[in-house]
């Protein structure tokens, strides 16, 4: 019996990595969601306190979702898997991380210049860490394939880092204003990235 190719079992198989990352995703959101507590009367009244922190979950689960939802997309994208695309997809993972502990700060604070500029800090690094570094090190490791070509546009990614590092200075002279300017980066990243549709359908016919 033929033992199958070592680097094609190490490079061309996208499934554990999703996998990974897709339970990662729903500790995240997970813990997101259990700093979220009920409110300790039985009117309505008594949620009123709770606005704040179910915007900021809402906002939250937004970005997670999003982050989900082009993840997928881009590794399903993607041919071939090296260990600079499992590290870089970790630092990815790492950033999101955090988006449950400042959530929750923001939450107790949204009038408040640290928590919110916290919030946006994350968020920077998290889009830094999904583009360029992920897309990035998909490249290099893909380079005779279409999602090469596909990764090397990135205007969303470039308008994002930008609006959070706006929305971080912006914390500091009114943490209210900064925290609509975390939406637009949301609602830019709602749809799927439509450069990877070429390259989602070039590996589709090779397998």
């Amino acid at each position: 019996m033929q033992r199958p190719d070592k680097a094609n079992a190490n490079y061309n198989d996208t499934g554990r990595l999703e996998t990974f990352s897709d339970a990662v995703f729903g500790i995240i959101i997970t813990i997101t969601v259990l700093g979220v507590r009920p409110p300790a009367g039985t009117a309505l009244n008594d949620l009123k306190p709770l606005i704040p922190k179910l915007l900021v979950y809402a906002l939250s689960f937004t970005v997670l979702g999003i982050y989900w939802n082009n993840h997928h997309h881009l590794l399903r994208a993607t041919k071939r898997i090296s260990g600079g695309i499992m590290w870089a997809n970790l630092y990815l993972l790492f950033w999101l991380s955090l988006i449950p502990i400042v959530a929750e700060w923001v939450g107790v604070h949204p009038r408040s210049s640290w928590p919110v500029a916290s919030f946006g800090i994350v968020g920077l690094m998290a889009a830094f860490a999904y583009s360029p570094v992920l897309t990035s090190a998909i490249i290099r490791a893909n380079r005779e394939h279409p999602v090469a070509r596909a990764l090397r546009r990135d205007l969303k990614g470039i308008a994002s880092i930008v609006l959070y590092a706006a929305a971080i200075g912006i914390a500091f002279v009114n943490p209210l204003l900064s925290l609509a300017v975390y939406v637009p980066v949301s609602i830019i990243w709602f749809i799927p990235d439509r450069r990877l549709e070429e390259p989602v359908l070039e590996r589709s016919k090779n397998r």
